[in-house]
């Protein structure tokens, strides 16, 4: 296996990402995050597949001008964190694994996370394990799966599609996901972090690491994260748009099984598709600066 790095050119004059990069140590990877701000809460901001921190950039300066901290990790194989190229040497509990080291490392605390697509099937498991850093989530066009109910067609299919595939077109994948018609520099800076396929292993692994049959490795240990999630009172926010075939439906559930979803101003945000973010990233920042601001720490 070789650990790729992507060229800090491949990252010059991308269309509204001017963030300085940051990079910590997680084993032999190097992982990047944007962290801009300051404030004594810090909003956590979780990528999915195949997207990479850029999918933020809207949603990060108003996040900052509010007052918060906002980090936002590549996860590993993805963006301007180092990408092993060796689709075996994924899995779903890795990715945990990384993603709690990043947390010790930066010792994060206080965190609001708000987690999409994958930054949820990482983020919620993330929480529940770690409660005690978390103080609020917002979960967007995600879910946490274990496989003891059968997918949806259309995930099967994008699923098949994403193993098959000859060439996996990130840019054009994140631009199938949105409503919103994106420039083709736009489309670029998604397809930047890969020069090559050889770049995009994690990419092309995660659509098989959700459990889709009750005994996938990774069916346990989301079931106690829903153990835990089912007794979770922190304020838990669903902000999914209204035009996503994979993931609707799935706030329902959030509603319905979380004690601290009860009560809270739950959002469905129109003319959007599965990457809402990139379709409406200005709304959602203020989505989440009201749902703080009315559940302060107590």
């Amino acid at each position: 296996m070789e650990i790729l790095r992507t060229p800090d050119s491949a990252f010059e004059n991308l269309p509204g990402y001017t963030f300085k990069p940051n990079y910590t140590q997680i084993g032999n990877l190097r992982m990047h995050y944007v962290d801009e701000g300051v404030g004594t809460e810090t909003i956590l901001l979780l990528h999915g597949e195949p997207s990479w921190s850029y999918l933020y950039r809207k949603m990060i300066p108003p996040l900052v001008k509010t007052g918060y901290r906002v980090i936002a990790p590549d996860l590993i194989g993805f963006g301007k964190s180092d990408k092993p190229n060796d689709p075996d040497f994924f899995s779903y509990q890795s990715h945990i694994d990384w993603l709690k080291q990043f947390l010790e490392n930066l010792d994060l605390k206080n965190l609001t996370l708000f987690c999409q697509d994958w930054g949820g099937l990482l983020g919620l498991r993330l929480a529940a394990e770690n409660q005690e850093r978390f103080l609020r989530i917002v979960a967007a066009n995600t879910f946490l799966p274990t496989g003891d109910i059968p997918p949806k067609d259309d995930f099967l299919k994008w699923r098949h599609f994403s193993q098959n595939v000859k060439r996996l077109s990130i840019g054009t994948i994140v631009k199938n996901g949105c409503v919103s018609n994106l420039s083709k520099e736009v489309i670029a800076a998604y397809d930047a972090p890969y020069p090559e396929e050889s770049y995009k292993a994690a990419a092309r692994k995660f659509p098989a690491l959700v459990p889709i049959v009750p005994d996938d490795p990774a069916s346990e240990s989301n079931r106690k994260a829903w153990g835990i999630l089912k007794t979770w009172k922190k304020p838990f926010l669903v902000a999914f748009s209204d035009s996503d075939p994979i993931t609707k439906g799935g706030d329902i559930v959030f509603r319905r099984m979380i004690p601290g979803a009860k009560g809270q101003k739950h959002v469905t945000i129109a003319n959007a598709g599965h990457f809402l973010q990139e379709d409406k990233g200005e709304e959602l920042a203020e989505v989440i600066q009201v749902f703080i601001a009315e559940n302060p720490i107590v």
